[in-house]
């Protein structure tokens, strides 16, 4: 019988031993290392406009989608398992950005359904890192950092000269 500090040291190393080679660890850190950046690049810039959820939130949305697909994959899941995990993470991520969305009482106007919206794709870029599509999921992060950065400020421009003619005509 083994000393009891063997029997420890093995089960430990057991454990330990759900990433066994050197490929494997480059796979897993890749896809995790994506999903945070890019979810990163998303989170930096409705932070920087000011949004409630910024940097941070992102980067933990992207990374908590991947993990939920990438664990899953690497225990060798079947496609139909692998959907359902889909559906609870797009379900819990759902409501996560929910309580982004207000509903000024006095008003009729409604503020956080884009970054609710960031969220929810950044959920979905991250389970594309995690699932090994990181090509899709920088394409989509470029679509996404062109929807949010470069149409704000051509919505913003076209407000601008709308508002100005208003001012005219007063």
């Amino acid at each position: 019988m083994n000393p009891w500090w063997i029997e420890v040291a093995q089960t430990v190393r057991e454990e330990f031993s759900d990433i066994s080679d050197p490929s494997q660890v480059t796979r897993v850190c890749i896809r995790l290392l994506v999903a945070v950046v890019l979810g990163g690049l998303l989170g930096y810039e409705r932070e920087s406009h000011g949004n409630s959820a910024g940097f941070r939130t992102h980067m933990l949305v992207a990374l908590g989608a991947a993990l939920f697909v990438l664990v899953p994959l690497e225990a060798g899941i079947t496609p139909a398992d692998l959907s359902r995990v889909l559906q609870g993470v797009i379900t819990g991520v759902g409501f996560l950005g929910a309580g982004a969305i207000i509903k000024l009482s006095q008003e009729q106007e409604i503020k956080g359904l884009t970054t609710a919206a960031s969220i929810w794709l950044t959920a979905a870029i991250g389970v594309a890192a995690g699932m090994g599509r990181e090509s899709t999921a920088i394409l989509s992060t470029l679509f996404a950092l062109f929807i949010l950065a470069v149409l704000r400020k051509a919505m913003s421009s076209k407000d601008n000269k709308a508002s100005s003619r208003i001012e005219k005509a007063s």
